[in-house]
């Protein structure tokens, strides 16, 4: 049976030996308090500062833009200079188209898709796809319309696809311009706003267009209310998107300012897509009468 001394605390042999080998060695008590690193100390601090960062994409892409900018840029009038907006794989752009249409509630679609590589070849690829999509789905729709009508003769609009190019590709590129200086200019003034790179908001913009290509292909049906129940679906999930990317970016400015920010893109959005159904779809289209062969009279003299 163990006696009293046997059910002791035993010091370890080896931990005396050494202890007794090197006395002036550094040893840990346990009632002795942890030093806390002082970059996780100043996120104790800041609870609600971990969820800005990753809406505004703060913590890992500052080290993937550090780790860019290392890299050797070629200069801008050679070709490796444009090849690199292009150096994408067909996975990364079906997994952004993916994250256009299906956004996902309270994630950054810069921070998710595209920090990491933004590039031009989805964005101009899907500008592309919807004007020859709107164009001949317009000329499809005029022609079914008027199918059966004995006045009316077909005629293709090829000028449509002038101006359809001419709407979509200013869109798609003037307006992230003036996003992107606007976002630079109050950057300036107010510390916590963030800016994006003019590339990246180009590749937001491009990417959130792609839901109309589909939805341009149904506004065939000649159906008024099918159209327009089309089109306000379509803006609430391209919508999103934007929302979704810019709202994080500019809520730390004037409450006014970055509601009016965001109501200005929501609007703009609004007017490219109202106005592509408007002028493509349901504009009253004029019957062009089938040519009049005159018919001639003739007379049998006797």
């Amino acid at each position: 049976m163990a006696t009293a001394d046997d059910l002791k605390f035993q010091e370890f042999d080896d931990a005396a030996n050494l202890l007794a080998a090197n006395p002036d060695a550094t040893t840990i008590s346990i009632d002795e308090p942890v030093e806390i690193p002082k970059n996780q100390h100043s996120r104790l601090q800041e609870p609600g500062r971990e969820e800005d960062d990753e809406l505004l994409g703060t913590d890992d892409s500052d080290k993937t833009e550090l780790l860019a900018g290392q890299k050797k840029s070629a200069p801008f009038w050679t070709f490796e200079y444009y090849q690199t907006f292009f150096d994408v794989d067909t996975y990364q752009v079906l997994d952004r188209i993916k994250g256009s249409v299906f956004p996902v509630p309270g994630k950054n679609f810069v921070r998710l898709y595209i920090r990491s590589n933004p590039d031009l070849y989805g964005p101009f690829w899907i500008c592309a796809t919807l004007v020859f999509t709107i164009a001949v789905s317009g000329n499809l729709s005029n022609f079914f319309i008027h199918l059966g009508k004995p006045t009316y003769h077909y005629v293709p609009e090829f000028r449509k696809v002038s101006i359809a190019a001419t709407t979509i590709y200013a869109y798609a590129w003037l307006v992230p311009l003036a996003l992107w200086g606007f976002l630079m200019w109050r950057n300036s003034k107010v510390m916590n706003i963030v800016s994006y790179s003019f590339l990246e908001i180009v590749c937001v913009y491009g990417y959130s267009l792609f839901i109309y290509i589909p939805t341009a292909v149904l506004w065939i049906i000649p159906q008024k209310v099918v159209r327009w129940v089309l089109v306000v679906f379509s803006l609430c999930l391209s919508g999103s998107v934007l929302v979704m990317t810019f709202w994080p970016a500019v809520r730390d400015d004037n409450r006014r300012i970055a509601v009016a920010t965001v109501a200005t893109i929501l609007l703009l959005h609004a007017l490219l897509a109202v106005g592509c159904l408007a002028y493509f779809f349901d504009a009253p289209e004029l019957d062009i009468p089938a040519p009049i062969i005159p018919v001639h009279n003739s007379t049998n003299k006797v």
